[in-house]
């Protein structure tokens, strides 16, 4: 049986600060960090939201040929900017923003720019892996499979 130990001190009336106990603050500065992209400003969104569609229309037959997930990592300057998972392992397929909500088979870190070029089909995949182009993990000749499902989307 499990047993709850509340270590935090009771507080009593009367039990609050004292004058020149608190500390002012100064004014709220802006993050350093920048506010996070709009997904529709990145080349690539409608990309990724067209072969989404794509997939929900002949997911079934897909996952039938390609059983495997795959994690797209999109970057810029050497740091993720994009993440989709395609999961043409379970049910009829599926496309969703983000990483991979069961174990990818593969893992692609791709740039953009890269990115478009291979979807779009101006630059061999197997070229521009064996260049350094884009890195691989996992599974990766499933990575042929991959460039079948965006051939079979380009024709739609």
């Amino acid at each position: 049986m499990w047993k709850r130990i509340d270590h935090q001190h009771k507080i009593k009336a009367g039990d609050g600060p004292q004058a020149g106990q608190f500390k002012e603050l100064g004014a709220v500065r802006e993050p350093a960090v920048p506010h996070p992209l709009e997904l529709s400003e990145f080349q690539s969104f409608p990309v990724f939201e067209d072969i989404s569609h794509h997939i929900k229309e002949v997911g079934a037959q897909l996952v039938k040929k390609v059983n495997a997930i795959f994690q797209l990592d999109i970057t810029k300057d050497g740091k993720i900017i994009l993440q989709w998972t395609i999961d043409l392992k379970n049910g009829s397929g599926d496309m969703y923003p983000g990483s991979a909500r069961l174990p990818a088979d593969t893992v692609f870190t791709i740039p953009e720019p890269v990115f478009m070029e291979l979807v779009l089909g101006k630059m061999n995949p197997q070229k521009a892996f064996l260049a350094g182009k884009f890195k691989v993990s996992g599974k990766v000749l499933l990575g042929q499979k991959l460039e079948r499902v965006f051939k079979d989307w380009a024709k739609f």
